[in-house]
């Protein structure tokens, strides 16, 4: 296989993986517009980047990890619904980037390939960008398993159960922030919150426990990546929706072969 395509392969992969057991939480806690919000808000980071002569992915997980801090913040003071504050973060960080990415690079901008992903782009950098990030949630994840699971379960038991509620959540906002800011290559800003949330919901369907759904959730992942990585050089395909169409294909797989053995 020519290196880029074992680049892609490894990326998305990665990625997926990783996003695949993370995205539980999403599911479990119903979080799934914060996804959104944050990864509208990478395309406000890209501008940035352009602006500041930085790499794209760096700026755009500098700008998450931000927005998932203040959004962190603003929840506990803020006199709005939590789904409120998320819409107008979302679609002001998002009308702001396309604006700003028009207005510093208005030729030569890319802002396709930023909105709908260009997995078979990802260079050396990046993967190593990826790899040292998904390393970082990973470990951090292992660590604060039981604690965001009693999170996702009751936050008020968990208080009392002991577990620092505040210092885990914000942990777990900026995993997931993380892992949005440098997935965006693979399935682009408008897209990339279906690998968090479409193969662990495909993967609820089959398991019986937390640790079971997070390890399907992050296989199932893996292979919508591969098999849309697949689908677009066979169809020659934009490799993003691709991805996202597969994904969507196992959710329909998996739920149709639960309802089969319930029946």
């Amino acid at each position: 296989m020519d290196e880029f395509l074992l680049r892609a392969a490894a990326a998305g992969v990665g990625i997926a993986a990783i996003s695949g057991a993370l995205g539980c939480f999403l599911v479990w806690r119903r979080m799934a517009f914060f996804g959104d919000t944050l990864s509208h808000s990478a395309l406000l980071g890209v501008a940035a980047g352009i602006f500041l002569n930085v790499g794209a992915p760096i700026a755009a997980l500098a700008l998450c990890l931000g927005v998932a801090a203040l959004y962190a913040r603003l929840e506990r003071h803020a006199t709005l619904a939590s789904d409120t504050l998320l819409a107008v973060i979302a679609h002001g960080t998002l009308a702001a980037g396309v604006i700003a990415v028009s207005i510093l690079a208005p030729r030569g901008a890319g802002l396709e390939a930023w909105l709908f992903g260009d997995l078979l782009a990802v260079g050396r950098a990046e993967l190593q960008l990826i790899a040292a990030v998904g390393l970082v949630v990973a470990v951090t994840a292992a660590f604060c398993w039981r604690a965001w699971l009693a999170i996702a379960v009751d936050e008020d038991l968990a208080r009392i159960e002991g577990v620092a509620v505040e210092r885990a959540r914000m942990l777990q906002l900026l995993c997931i922030a993380a892992l949005i800011g440098v997935a965006m290559n693979v399935v682009g800003v408008l897209l990339v919150t279906a690998l968090l949330i479409v193969p662990p919901a495909a993967a609820r369907a089959l398991s019986r426990s937390p640790e079971q759904m997070a390890a399907l959730g992050a296989l199932l992942g893996a292979v919508a990546v591969l098999g849309g990585l697949w689908l677009s050089l066979v169809v020659d395909t934009p490799t993003g929706p691709s991805v996202v169409a597969a994904a969507c294909a196992l959710f329909a797989l998996c739920h149709a072969g639960a309802a089969l053995r319930r029946r």
